[in-house]
């Protein structure tokens, strides 16, 4: 008897659309802080040396690489911890429906800004 994979087990999941629907709402979140947690190691900071870079506690960086914190940060938080890992942020903004072409362009035809 095989066991299924974990691809198996999220592919069956996701075909129910309440499922989607919740995975897709934590999905953003759950990448910021994934991203987070990669820039700090890349950065080779613990997150006691991140906290004393960001004159906090290391518990305020855990919760906040805590991928089941309900809390969300604010963007200045995290511009803050981008600056302090050696990076700047960049925010990107995708359409809804994939299937058409993206060109990162609004209706009034400046492109959107970068931070």
């Amino acid at each position: 008897m095989n066991r299924p994979t974990f691809h198996d087990f999220k592919k069956k999941a996701l075909s129910d659309p309440d499922v989607r629907a919740e995975y897709e709402s934590l999905s953003a979140a759950y990448h910021l802080r994934k991203k987070l947690i990669g820039l700090r190691k890349k950065a080779g900071l613990t997150q006691e040396e991140l906290a004393k870079r960001l004159h906090t506690q290391k518990s305020n960086i855990s919760r906040l690489e805590n991928v089941n914190s309900k809390i969300s940060p604010k963007l200045s938080t995290i511009e803050e911890y981008a600056k302090a890992v050696g990076f700047k942020l960049a925010l990107d903004f995708v359409p809804q429906n994939t299937s058409k072409p993206h060109n990162n362009e609004v209706d009034d035809g400046k492109q959107l800004g970068v931070f």
